[in-house]
Parts: structure tokens; sequence; C-alpha cells
């Protein structure tokens, strides 16, 4: 791996982008050489049909340097006779990110994209000319590093299919939560412990067909006496979520942000170890770690709370 990138992380992710795509798989991947991209490349069209690809559109901007590493984007289908088109196209990233040096997909979701680089977010938005594009969705963030490498791969967010997460904290519990999501075919690659909470939301949620809100209670459960204390339904099913998804259990100080083509959330751990801060303005609703940050893009919101420990926040897209 080449550490050369040690430094802050930014990076964004925004949904509804791609309109002229929206029903083609959208891979955003980054290379650290043109052999990299070459050896992806061979992998890639034998295993879907490529509709478009060319270099992500980038400028010139502040101190990011890129001349180790190159963006790309391909457009592809999944072959007709597979049976789960989502499936086919998770393993592939995974193949990818796990047995390709130097080559990393950084999302894979339809009319969506993450872009992320080393440097501070406001340079990663210029580099990306992310002007130039219109989301009802947007996802931001920038990483300082402490006890990870900082690169192109380890900046936020983390991506699979329609999901994407930002996260604040540090994931206690990721040996634990990696060897559980290993065991149903996902490869932890990226070397940083948010990589896990968006394989973990597919898993629960996409795969094993679990309620949202009941996914967030498996990531950040109530405590024990507190479950055996409820006397409904409702106690009965988080009990059996605790006993068959324990390792699914996210420890540690946390607040993520997640999102997909249908909603927002926003999700603290259950004891509240990270700040998280919601927000709303007509029909816009803003989650972050800060509030100071929500007041950068909307001054005067109508509404601010701050959600209770492992509470989640949803806003819905209209219709859904």
């Amino acid at each position: 791996m080449n550490y050369r990138y040690n430094g802050l992380g930014g990076g964004f992710a925004g949904y509804g982008i791609y309109p002229k795509y929206k029903d083609k798989y959208a891979l955003h991947m980054n290379f650290l050489d043109e052999e990299a991209r070459k050896s992806a490349e061979v992998l890639l069209f034998k295993r879907v049909r490529v509709i478009k690809d060319e270099a992500i559109p980038h400028r010139k901007a502040g101190s990011i340097d890129d001349s180790t590493s190159i963006s790309w984007r391909y457009f592809v289908e999944a072959p007709e006779e597979v049976a789960d088109a989502d499936d086919y196209i998770v393993n592939l990233v995974m193949s990818i990110n796990g047995k390709i040096p130097g080559a990393f997909v950084f999302s894979s979701g339809k009319n969506m994209g993450v872009f992320k680089a080393v440097g501070y977010p406001k340079d990663v938005a210029g580099y990306f000319a992310l002007d130039t594009y219109s989301a009802y969705i947007w996802l931001g963030h920038g990483r300082y590093p402490t006890n990870t490498p900082g690169w192109w791969g380890g900046a936020h967010p983390f991506n699979i299919l329609d999901w994407s997460v930002v996260h604040n904290g540090e994931i206690s519990s990721y040996g634990t939560n990696r060897n559980f999501l290993e065991m149903w075919g996902y490869r932890c690659t990226l070397l940083t412990d948010t990589e896990i909470l968006a394989y973990l939301f597919d898993l629960l949620v996409r795969k094993h067909h679990i309620p949202l809100e009941y996914a967030c209670r498996v990531v950040a459960p109530p405590f024990w006496k507190d479950i055996q204390a409820m006397e409904n339904p409702h106690g009965k099913v988080l009990q059996a979520l605790r006993m068959t998804y324990g390792s699914a259990l996210v420890n540690g100080p946390f607040s993520i942000v997640l999102a997909t083509s249908r909603f927002m959330l926003g999700l603290s751990d259950r004891i509240k170890l990270r700040p998280l801060i919601a927000a709303r303005k007509s029909d816009r609703v803003f989650v972050s770690s800060e509030e100071c940050a929500i007041k950068a893009v909307c001054p005067e919101p109508e509404a601010v709370w701050a959600p209770r420990a492992g509470e989640p926040t949803i806003a819905y897209i209209k219709g859904e």
C-alpha cells in the first residue's frame, strides 16, 4: 500500500447526480497507477457490461496531490442471467478491493457517486468540480486520521450499493464486526473502522430484510437490563435481535450519518459519547456532529434538536 498520502481526508456523496444513467450501477474507482487500472478493467469488462467509462472530471484545487492517483468512473449493468444483480455487484466490489493491488471501488450505487481524496473538504469539492453536479442528498466529511492511514481510500464517505456513511468517533468492536461480516462474504480492505458500517446496513436491511428502525437497534441496541424490562412484543423482538446479531453490535464512541436514495439517517452510540445534532427548515433536513456545520449551510433553521442516544433520526424523501 502507498501511504505517502498521510494527512487530512475529505469527501462527499451525492444522490441524484446521474439521471442519464439512473438505471445503471455507477462505479467510482481509484487507482494508484495505470497498471492497477488495466488489471481492474480486465476483471471489470469480463464480469459486467460497461455502458460508458471515463476519467472523473477534476481540476487543480488547493494542495491536493493526484500525481499517483487516478479516479475513473464506469456505468455498468450486471449480466441478465444473474439471480440478484445487487449481490453480483457487491461480490465484484469485494473482488476488486481485495484482489487487485492498488485498485479500489469508492461507490457502486445507482444515480449516485462518492468523491473523496486527501485534502480539506473544500479542496475536494473544488477538485471534483462538485458545483457542476445537482443532487437531492449530499453527505460531506472532513477527516483527520489519528490511528489509521490517511489516504484516498480512507477518506469518508464509505459506500456499498445505495448505502453511504460518514462517521465521527471510533469503533472498538471493529474486529468482532469485521469477522461477522466476513462470514457473509464482505471484505474490509480500506484500512479504517468506518467501512464496516456501510456493510452492516447492507447486510441487515437489504439482505436480511430487517426493518430500518430495528437495524439501528442492532447496531446501537438498548442495554440488556432495559430490554429485559420491556413487557411487550417490542422487547421480545429486541431480545431476539440481540441474541441473533450480537456480533453486529457496534461498540465505542460514534455518531454517523447514513444515506440512501430514499432517506438520510443520523444515529449515535447508545450512550452518546459523540455529539449528533439535527435541524429542519421547510422540507430540508440537516444532520451533523456539530451545530456549527449545519449553520454554515442553513444559517436560520426552523428547528434544531439533539437526538437521544441510540435513537435514529430518519428523514425520508417525499413519496417514500
